[in-house]
């Protein structure tokens, strides 16, 4: 005879938690690790028989208990319940918010590389070099990474491609579940339509009896590209241009030159940059715009452009 399954019954803070993220992720935000942090904290305040509201003690206790934990990742986790906490204060305002930063700064953001024209040049031929020279992987990759450089994609949102997503006789691409929850659509040059179509061609002809995958990027087996495997190649570009500058380039660092290169080109032009940022923002991907104006403090000649913008605002251009 079968036997019904147990389910676990939740606690009641552990359901509070759940309520939480199910709005969040409603407003399209996906809370993975987040998510399953404050989870974590739901079921220790239920284990510890957590009576009453919400407190900066009990979140603080929590934050420091993982053992052996650096102070980095107590003050990221406390970081997490705070937004938790803004949501049931908001309905009872006895639950205490913990204040931001009570615990010292979380992990900070990686200093972006910014590539030079010159530097996105080089990487897109030394995939030429990528054994078997002969095969279709130095097409994949010199496609697949001037993608990136010239649409600032995630690396993601390019792997997960499909055909389908392609049009290149309209010249734009649909983006698929990308950040945070939402397909968007991103208009691509002429050039990168030309370049998107010959490499098409290309990996067709290498698949006469057709793909694995639907994907559009594909590795010499016709199956889809992997991260791992696009991370491990552009390591092995990296050492073989000799870039050992710190920080060292990253795959992802083609995004964050994209957006500082159309930031600075605005900038240059003296663009309303407050009206247009707007755009990129949506171009991007972002979920909100202070993601885009992230890259202002996170690049010197955009911090030194908005320097003696403001400057010349204050009067002090004059003196």
């Amino acid at each position: 005879m079968s036997r019904n399954p147990v389910h676990r019954v939740m606690g009641r803070w552990e359901t509070q938690v759940h309520a939480y993220l199910a709005h969040r992720r409603q407003l399209g935000y996906r809370l993975r690790t987040a998510g399953d942090e404050l989870v974590l904290f739901a079921r220790h305040l239920d284990s510890v028989c957590h009576d009453g509201p919400l407190t900066t003690d009990a979140c603080v206790r929590w934050a420091l208990s993982a053992p052996r934990a650096r102070h980095e990742y107590s003050a990221w986790r406390i970081n997490a319940v705070c937004g938790f906490a803004k949501y049931l204060a908001a309905t009872d305002p006895r639950h205490e918010v913990p204040t931001p930063g009570l615990l010292g700064r979380a992990y900070d953001r990686t200093q972006p590389h910014v590539y030079s024209p010159s530097e996105i040049a080089a990487l897109l031929d030394a995939t030429r070099a990528l054994k078997p020279v002969d095969a279709l992987p130095p097409h994949t990759y010199r496609a697949f990474f001037g993608l990136l450089s010239a649409t600032g994609l995630r690396c993601g949102e390019a792997l997960a491609l499909r055909r389908e997503d392609v049009d290149l006789a309209v010249g734009h691409l649909t983006i698929v579940s990308g950040k945070p929850g939402r397909t968007r659509v991103v208009p691509i040059h002429a050039s990168v339509v030309d370049e998107l179509a010959a490499y098409a061609r290309r990996r067709d002809l290498a698949f006469p009896r057709g793909p694995k995958s639907d994907a559009f990027f594909l590795s010499r087996r016709a199956t889809a590209l992997s991260y791992q495997r696009v991370t491990d190649t552009f390591v092995l570009l990296r050492q073989s241009l000799g870039w050992r500058k710190r920080p060292l380039p990253r795959v992802h660092d083609l995004r964050h030159t994209f957006a500082v290169r159309t930031l600075l080109r605005w900038c240059e032009a003296g663009e309303d940059v407050d009206k247009k940022i707007l755009a990129l923002t949506t171009y991007l991907g972002h979920a909100h715009v202070t993601s885009t104006y992230w890259y202002f403090s996170a690049v010197p000649e955009l911090m030194a452009i908005t320097g003696r913008r403001f400057a010349a605002f204050a009067g002090e251009g004059d003196q």
